[in-house]
């Protein structure tokens, strides 16, 4: 029974104090005046009277009513029921001036009557707010009405009522006014069931009303509020509040309604249940309080809106706008929401409570439904509510563990187990529950198993299984939600009916009657004496003894069951599970060959929670079968798998593997010697969850559960139990909970000396098992070595150097490092002693627990001075194990294999063992089938070249393959530290990460047995050689030189000399670099002759040099003329020189010396490096140009680096021209106004004329130029120009050949063309002057420069990526081919894409196949091309090397690529070294892979064109492999320049004292290309003078396989020394081996990731060479080339397809045929691809070019038409001559054709006909010269068109058709000799 109301207040306006700017209430009268013992009276109540503050008013304002809840200290609430009226009070300014000029401003305008609040407050705990506001207007009524009832009997009535808290409402009908008759009712026990039922109350003052209590207290009571809230906010709002008020986030509620405060709050609570909210709990906070909202604890608060503004600064509230709906969530604020599926059901279910017509809305004939009213709206939803607990905490009594039992029962719950069982562990929201305030109450409250239970725990117990079956069915869950929300409501109403009140009031109609006179002063003596009436009839009443029904809490269905057949364990087969028990049976059996196979399957299977549950199972067995003591081996194999089972266990330990484990660790052991056993713990320490606190409490008190349990079960059942499984069959009968339950219902009826007994009993239990986990403890936390402190808070692993026996693991301090917070524990690690942490550690453990379960403290203190011994003395042991441990031998671990090295490589530091681990790619690990071939274990080794490792598999099943990873040293882009946990030995170990651009990851583990220290050592090595000081610290200088020498000390000597050398390069020359340039191709160097003449005419070019005097005494002569003759003959030696020559822009021969009309000359301005340092010496400029005038024009071009020709196009002699972009002056004088008058010539005006005239010198050279006869006409332009040369990757039309000028600037400026492929769009932009000089330029350059109409040049801005764009595009190209880790992602494929594409390297590639496309079309339409971006050594080298690949069928030999890659990328400066980061200066500037970008342009063209190149893709491999790999000189420093500097320019043939060891690429490609046809492309069968026009479209690139590929059983095969004929011999040992057994099988398995695939499965080709090769040894015959074979066959081959008729095409031979087959359905496409007109303007440009023989030639179509293979036939040169027969025989014409591959001169009867008529080799010419006519010539000719050719043998007459022709002929002719 509890009193209705404490305390009655009145508080009115504080008169006396209302000079300061806010009012103050007081209180007037409270009754009782004394404090209640058991509820003093709350402290601030006037402040919650008027929340916003008191104020007075000028108008009166009706009444109002709302209740506050006030909190005391012992967390007791408070309800306060407010009832405020307005009194008129004198305005004090008329009486009291001087107190009105002294306080308030003088305001003329103040009224006169002022209204002053005054509250009726009623104090109680119980919260009943229609009762209280029906109390309260009673009394107001009393006053306001005057009745005759004493004002002062009503509020003693009010305070002397009583009623029961709960249980049904005890009902007393009391008289009206007679006290003493009231009182009597009043403590009459209920005469019937229907009294008993309700309470009747009254004031005295003819009211009549009805309380009922709820019939269980612990329910709370909610009336409408909560399905207000829902209304107020909608459904994901409040659920939004919900949860935040469960995972104590603050939350503040805003309406300008008081009372909605209060329900809203209320609401809140009552959703929570059965969760009390135990923190701050305001509903209504007044304003002048509001600094409350910055605490930093949880809260739940109502504030006025009128406050809002100052509620806006509040960074980490939730802001509930009750008034306008809306939930503000802060940013800083993360809610978690409730765990999926849960969340939804929540929803659907409340809004098919709220609003239950949604579901039939869209009902044709919807049904006709009433929704419930709200207060039964309100409960349903509490049912949802109440609905959601039950699954969220299904089975948490399972989870509860009993400590004591007596004299109070303490429970405690193992959360980790909870979340185990639920699979929730990673469920943010449940964590955070389980770990707040909230539900610990609700374990104190509802663990006890004794106790009365509620409707919450009848869910829990009976109705679990229901609510899980019904789940997915809506209808169903809302009739469980309609029964629950039935009992939630009758609870509240118990007696609906009986609901009557009678209450005076004031006249419904009429307007409430306002108050006269103000509220009166009460009589406090007749109120007291009700009061102290009351309590004296109290006192003499016999006590209300309300039996409370306590009794056994049901538990509930265990978890296990539940969540195994929700599926949410991990599906573990069976077949795994069988493996773990067969390993383990073989391995006690001691068969452990068998086990040592089952070893990885199992250590696998460990991943699933199935497979470590029973392993644990399985090792308990055996260790209750005695069979705990283990051989070393067993012993080691039982310490894998337990620590393979920790090592996936999370620090919490939910499925409490850890905990099975713990007893295990203590009871396996192997004996050492000496007498000493090591037991399993010291080898598993290394895992976090022994550095958890949460652990080893909720291990120790589930041990303490199961003591307490026995103890009570051998009292019990002592007379029972019969036979020695008697307390089994207990066990399962009673839980310990039920135990408990037993105990704590017998406990009143046991006398007191039993009682203390059991106290005492259960007290010594939980200290014995304290001092057990004491011992525990200490053995898991000591480490075996001691000796090394490893717990200080900055170890981590990295610096533990672990012993050499494997099984030694290195203690706790990683993981102690790791998880370093009060958890974790060791706080304070200035002690630097290991025993005194681990003491710490366990003393806090010892406190906790202890002070928990109720130790006294004389048992603590001696735990406490225990626990330092035990940590000693077990120290003490561990030292003697340690000692023995040292002395084991080692495990036999593999052999570690010696990888074979290159001639001339060295170990730097030889192999550490190491596991080489999985990375993101999957082939080798066997998850896309096949062998796991990694992780491997192996070691590594640091040569001067490479870092390569070999090791063997570790799965066993693959262990005799050997593994091998390497990659050059020098290609090395990262490196980083990574710790790794080794599958097998389940120890994280120290490893690196080591990225290379060769596309390889090696990610490393280094063994436990070497030192850190080493690791650190071979990491600066690496470092040291992958950038060395100087480049000549790289392998290709200092191969065959011992590496073991200093470094240092070489190169300093060398760059004295160098220093001095470069101040006087020409002086020295003769000594130093005369040297001829050993990777030239194989010319025979030119006659002395050839010398002479190329060394007079630099004579008379009278060259200067411009280099400051020298300052050592010699002085340099002003000319180069004698001293520098070597040097430049070598320079002209170089192989760009040749090329100039091929290209006829500048010849070096005798007979046909250089004619002033040639357009071009070779300048040697640059021959000392002076003009431009990154340009090589010898330059191809426009004729009329002088030399000074170009020393003058490279100042506008950055670096220096001014327009030069790089190539020029034999049909059109359209040029191609090559420079870096201008500077910014440049720029604007160049292009604003060229001809701007000025006041005097500045430099930059002189400057940029003599650059126009430089550009006009190049316009003019071009015969189309010259031919033009106007400047705006095209009639010059023959069809020979026009003609559409050229061959698409695939369809095209021609309707462009009409037009000729694509619009080139819109194209470039980034608009794609609309054509389905790469090329231009069909719509051109056609200017009236075709330009004869296109510059492409850099767009960000070109800003601001205008056209001017009369230049004939155009300047094409486009965008070019830059270096930094290409740097990032690599690094992600690079991590998109070789992933560091395994993607996570279901779909990896996809996912490789998606890396691919946000590479964007293929649209890098796109770009630059776009640009190089369009300027080969302008070459084409005779404009020539000058390419000006950047500093002219980057993508300008990328674009004019592709330009000339496509154009020139030359480059696409592989002599011809070697002279493209020698004359623009090398002698054109691009910066190698800076670019490949090569030595430590450049370390800064990072990889860039520009070279490798053009590698993969050109791969992409050899795809679409595969006939078109005579090198394979194998080629373009090598190449992209050694350009990094730093094995050659030839990819070494940044220009010509450096490379004379330096001296390895010319290397003397003499100077090679190893054979072995190739300076250069080429020659070792060359070296090689004679051996093998590895570099050949059988396919090759070029078209003559074939321009390529390749799609660069994204869709049209592949990704080259050069980036994924990877061959682990030999490393890269770019080193060929190290790959070749290594694999045969274990082929034939296994051969031997098969045939003893069986018949020996021809096939072979072949993995793609491992085999080399070119090996295992050659081409046929190959193979049939290869079977040449190998007869002919056999035979003894001496082994021809293959070249020789290759070609003698294909010869044949042409002959005998030539005996069949034409069309049909011969079979003999695999390789013609298949060419055949796919040129002709290359031709079969074009033909019926719809573009019909392409034959037909073929043919037409036939007839109309034969006038001049270079253009007369078969057209793309024809050739496919009518195509025979052609492959030697390379024509460089053909057209009709007349030959002189010989002696009497007349002149006839001939079809000619020179073949400079060939060195031939042929010539057949006709141009169809296919049969050679007769050859004259080239080599056999003397010379060529003009001729005469002689008897029989053909007439009407020109004499000059006669020329002779002088062989060994005779003399050839020729006559061509006019002189033009002849002095081509003649010109092409040398061109091949000078060649030659």
């Amino acid at each position: 029974m509890t009193r209705l109301a404490d305390y009655f207040v009145v508080v009115g306006y504080d008169l006396d104090k209302r000079g300061g700017s806010e009012g103050q209430g007081r209180i007037l009268q409270r009754f009782p005046e004394k404090d209640w013992e058991d509820n003093p009276f709350p402290q601030g109540l006037e402040l919650f009277c008027q929340p916003s503050g008191w104020q007075l008013d000028p108008e009166r304002k009706p009444p109002s009513f709302f209740v506050s809840v006030l909190t005391d200290i012992n967390s007791e609430r408070h309800y306060c029921a407010c009832f405020t009226f307005w009194e008129s009070v004198e305005n004090p300014q008329k009486g009291e001036p001087s107190e009105a000029d002294e306080d308030d401003s003088p305001d003329v305008l103040q009224p006169s009557q002022l209204y002053a609040p005054k509250s009726l407050v009623l104090v109680s705990r119980l919260d009943h707010t229609e009762v209280f506001r029906n109390c309260l207007s009673l009394i107001y009524n009393v006053h306001v009405d005057g009745l005759t009832v004493p004002m002062e009997t009503v509020i003693g009535n009010l305070l002397t009522c009583i009623i029961p808290t709960a249980g049904g409402s005890q009902t007393n009908d009391p008289p009206l006014c007679s006290l003493t008759d009231w009182l009597l009712g009043c403590f009459q026990p209920g005469q019937d069931d229907r009294e008993e039922s309700s309470r009747t109350i009254t004031l005295g003052a003819g009211d009549r009303q009805v309380i009922q209590t709820p019939i269980n207290d612990s329910l709370p009571v909610s009336g409408c509020s909560v399905a207000q809230l829902f209304r107020q906010l909608g459904i994901v709002n409040v659920l939004c509040l919900f949860c935040a008020a469960l995972t104590e986030h603050k939350i503040l509620f805003l309406s300008s309604s008081y009372q909605r405060l209060t329900d809203a709050c209320r609401a809140l609570l009552a959703i929570m249940f059965p969760l009390k909210y135990s923190f701050t709990y305001v509903p209504i906070l007044p304003g002048k309080l509001l600094e409350v909202l910055s605490t930093p604890t949880p809260f739940i608060i109502g504030v006025n809106s009128h406050f809002r503004s100052e509620t806006q600064e509040l960074l980490d509230v939730i802001i509930a706008d009750l008034d306008g709906g809306t939930v503000t969530i802060p940013e800083c604020v993360h809610i978690s929401l409730l765990p999926e599926p849960l969340l939804h059901h929540t929803q659907t279910v409340i809004s098919m409570v709220l609003d239950p017509e949604l579901e039939v809305a869209d009902h044709a004939f919807p049904p006709s439904s009433q929704p419930s009213s709200l207060k039964i709206q309100d409960k349903e939803i509490r049912a949802v509510f109440l609905w959601l607990f039950a699954q969220l905490f299904q089975g948490y009594r399972w989870c509860l563990h009993i400590i004591r039992i007596h004299p109070e029962p303490v429970i405690r719950f193992h959360k980790a187990a909870f979340l185990g069982q639920r699979a929730l562990a990673e469920d943010d929201f449940l964590m955070k529950v389980l770990d707040g305030m909230a539900f610990a109450g609700f374990v104190s409250e509802r663990g006890p198993p004794y106790r009365a239970t509620d409707l919450f725990d009848d869910l829990i117990a009976n109705q679990v299984e229901r609510i899980r079956q019904e789940t997915g069915d809506h209808h169903k869950v809302m009739k469980h939600v309609k029964e629950l929300a039935e009992q939630l409501y009758k609870n509240e109403n118990p007696y609906p009916a009986v609901a009557m009140h009678r209450v005076q009031r004031t006249a419904q109609n009429a307007q409430p009657r306002l108050p006269q006179t103000s509220f009166p002063q009460l009589d406090e003596v007749s109120v007291q004496l009700f009061i102290d009436h009351a309590a004296a009839k109290l006192r003499t009443a016999p006590p209300v003894v309300k039996a409370e029904l306590k009794g056994l809490v049901p538990t509930g269905p265990p978890l296990a069951d539940i969540v195994d057949r929700n599926g949410n364990v991990l599906a573990n087969s069976a077949r795994r599970l069988e493996v773990v028990r067969n390993c383990i049976t073989y391995i006690f059996d001691n068969k452990m060959l068998e086990a040592k196979k089952l070893m990885p399957a199992v250590l696998r299977a460990l991943k699933g929670r199935a497979a470590r549950v029973c392993l644990t199972q399985e090792l308990n067995l055996h260790v209750l079968q005695n069979r705990a003591v283990l051989d070393d081996q067993q012993f080691d194999y039982i310490i894998r798998m337990m620590n393979c089972t920790l090592q996936d266990c999370s620090h919490m330990d939910e499925h409490g593997i850890a905990a099975a484990l713990l007893p295990l660790v203590t009871a396996f052991c192997r004996k050492l010697g000496g007498g000493i056993t090591q037991f399993a713990y010291s080898c598993v320490q290394e895992h976090m969850v022994w550095t958890n606190m949460q652990f080893w409490e909720a291990m120790f008190y589930s041990d303490v559960q199961k003591h307490i349990r026995a103890l009570y079960l051998e009292n019990g059942e002592e007379g029972d139990t019969s036979g020695p499984d008697g307390e089994g069959v207990g066990g399962q009968q009673l839980s310990a909970l039920e135990l408990a339950s037993e105990q704590s219902r017998l406990w009143p009826t046991l006398s007191k000396e039993q009682q203390q007994e059991r106290v005492q009993k259960e007290e010594s239990t939980v200290f014995s098992q304290a001092i057990h986990y004491a011992n525990r403890m200490s053995y898991l936390l000591l480490p075996l070595d001691t000796s090394k402190n490893r717990l200080l808070r900055n170890t981590g692993l990295g610096d533990v150097e672990s012993v050499s026996n494997s099984y030694v693991t290195n203690s706790i301090a990683g993981s102690m490092a790791e998880s370093y917070d009060t958890e974790s524990g060791f706080e304070d690690a200035e002690s630097s002693d290991v025993a005194n942490s681990v003491v710490r550690f366990i003393n806090r453990f010892v406190d906790k627990v202890c002070n928990e379960s109720g130790v006294t403290n004389e048992h603590l203190k001696a735990l406490h001075t225990m626990i330092p011994d035990i940590v000693q003395m077990h120290i003490e042991t561990l030292d003697a194990v340690h000692r023995e441990s040292k002395r084991l031998p080692p495990i036999q671990k593999p052999k570690l294999l010696r990888p074979t090295l290159l001639p001339g490589e060295e170990f730097v530091m030889d192999g550490m063992r190491v596991h080489l681990i999985t990375d993101g790619r999957e082939e080798a690990t066997g998850a896309l089938g096949g062998p796991p071939l990694l992780p491997a274990e192996g070691a590594i080794f640091l040569s001067n070249y490479r870092l390569i490792f070999k090791g063997t598999p570790t799965d066993p099943l693959v262990g005799e393959q050997v593994v091998t990873r390497s990659f050059p040293i020098a290609s090395l882009t990262k490196e980083k530290r990574i710790s790794v946990n080794l599958p097998m030995d389940q120890l994280v170990q120290e490893g690196l990460q080591l990225r290379s651009c060769t596309f390889q990851l090696m990610k490393i583990a280094f063994d436990e047995e070497v030192a850190s220290d080493l690791a650190e050592v071979f990491r600066k090595h690496m470092h040291k050689l992958r950038y060395p000081q100087h480049v000549q610290g790289t392998f290709a200088f200092t191969v065959g030189q011992s590496a073991k020498l200093a470094v240092e000390h070489k190169t300093k000597d060398k760059n004295q000399s160098l220093k001095t050398l470069s101040r006087n390069l020409v002086k020295t020359a003769k000594r130093t670099i005369g040297r001829q340039y050993v990777t030239r191709k194989k010319y025979s160097p030119p006659t002395l002759e050839n010398r002479s003449s190329f060394q007079s005419e630099m004579d008379e070019d009278e060259i200067s040099v411009s280099e400051e005097p020298d300052q050592s005494s010699l002085t340099l002569s002003s000319t180069i003329r004698s001293s520098d003759r070597q040097t430049m003959s070598n320079v002209v030696e170089r192989a760009c020189c040749r090329d100039y020559q091929r290209l006829g822009l500048g010849t070096l021969s005798n007979s046909l010396t250089r004619s002033k009309n040639e357009p071009f000359r070779i300048s040697t301005v640059n021959r000392m490096y002076t003009v431009c340092r990154s340009y090589p010496g010898l330059l191809i400029v426009p004729q009329s140009i002088p030399d000074a005038t170009i020393q003058r024009i490279c100042r506008c071009y950055r670096q220096n680096r001014f327009p030069v020709v790089c190539w020029r196009n034999s049909r059109t002699k359209a040029v191609l021209l090559r420079s870096a972009g201008l500077h910014a002056k440049g720029v604007v004088g160049f292009f604003k106004s060229p001809n701007a008058p000025t006041a005097g010539p500045s430099q930059a005006d002189s400057t940029s004329l003599e650059q126009e005239k430089y550009l006009q010198a190049i316009i003019s050279s071009m015969p189309s130029y010259s031919e033009a006869s106007g400047r705006n006409t095209l009639s010059g332009f023959t069809s020979a120009h026009m003609s559409n040369s050229g061959k698409w990757g695939s369809i095209r039309g021609s309707g462009r050949l009409s037009t000729y000028n694509p619009d080139v600037g819109n194209r470039l400026a980034g608009k794609e063309s609309p054509q389905a492929n790469g090329g231009p769009s069909e719509t051109y932009f056609l200017r009236q002057q075709r330009a004869y000089l296109y510059i492409i330029g850099d767009k960000s350059q070109l800003k601001g420069g205008k056209q001017d109409s009369f230049q004939q040049w155009e300047v094409v801005p486009i965008e070019v990526f830059d270096v930094r764009q290409l740097k990032n595009s690599f690094k992600k190209l690079m991590k998109a081919c070789v992933p560091s880790a395994p993607n996570t992602e279901p779909n990896a494929n996809m996912t490789f894409h998606r890396c691919l594409e946000e590479s964007e390297w293929m649209n890098l590639l796109h770009k630059v196949l776009q640009v190089s496309v369009l300027v080969v079309e302008l070459l084409e339409t005779a404009s020539s091309v000058m390419v000006s971006l950047e500093d002219g050594w980057d993508v300008t080298t990328q674009v004019v090397s592709l330009v000339q690949l496509l154009s020139d069928p030359y480059y696409r030999t592989i002599d011809g690529f070697r002279l493209l890659v020698e004359k623009e990328w090398l002698s054109f400066g691009h910066r190698f070294s800076h670019r490949g980061a090569q030595t430590l200066a450049s370390q800064s500037s990072g990889f860039t892979p520009v070279f490798l970008q053009f590698l993969d342009c050109v791969h992409q063209i050899h795809l679409q064109f595969p006939m078109e190149f005579e090198f394979s893709q194998y080629y373009l491999k090598f190449l992209a492999y050694h350009y990094v790999s730093n094995r050659f000189r030839t990819f070494l420093l940044d220009s010509d320049y450096e490379r004379i500097e330096l001296g390895v320019l010319y290397e003397e043939k003499g100077e090679r004292k190893n054979p072995q060891v190739c300076k250069s690429v080429w020659d070792y490609i060359d070296r090689l290309n004679k051996k093998t046809p590895i570099f050949y492309n059988y396919m090759f069968s070029p078209e003559e003078e074939e321009v390529l026009k390749p799609y660069s479209f994204i869709s049209n690139l592949k990704v080259w396989d050069f980036y994924t590929e990877e061959t682990l059983s030999e490393g890269p095969s770019f080193d060929w020394e190290l790959v070749r004929g290594r694999p045969e011999k274990p082929q034939e040992e296994a051969g031997d081996r098969q045939e003893t057994t069986a018949p020996k099988s021809q096939r072979r398995i072949v993995w793609p990731c491992y085999d080399s695939l070119s090996k295992v499965l050659p081409d046929a080709i190959t193979k049939l060479l290869q079977d040449v090769q190998n007869l002919e040894t056999e035979l003894g015959q001496p082994m021809e080339k293959w070249k020789d074979t290759w070609d003698k066959i294909k010869m044949a081959q042409r002959v005998e397809s030539r005996l069949e008729s034409r069309h049909s095409f011969s079979s003999s031979l695999l390789m013609s045929s298949n060419l055949s087959h796919q040129r002709r359905s290359q031709g079969v496409y074009l033909q019926e691809s719809g573009v019909g007109s392409s034959i037909n303007l073929a043919l037409d440009c036939e007839v109309s070019a034969t006038s001049t023989p270079a253009a007369g030639r078969p057209s793309t179509s024809t050739l496919y038409s009518q195509f025979q293979s052609t492959e030697s036939e390379n024509r460089s040169f053909e057209g009709i001559l007349y030959k002189k027969g010989a002696l009497l025989k007349p002149w006839k014409p001939r079809w000619f054709v020179l073949d400079k591959t060939k060195h031939q001169l042929r010539y057949y009867e006709s141009r169809k006909d296919k049969e050679c008529k007769g050859v004259i080799d080239l080599a056999e010419v003397e010379s060529v010269f003009p001729g005469t006519p002689t008897m029989g010539a053909p007439k009407n000719i020109d004499d000059k068109a006669f020329f002779d050719l002088k062989t060994t043998k005779r003399v050839y007459n020729f006559c061509a058709q006019d002189n033009k022709n002849a002095q081509l002929w003649m010109d092409s002719i040398q061109s091949c000799l000078s060649d030659a």
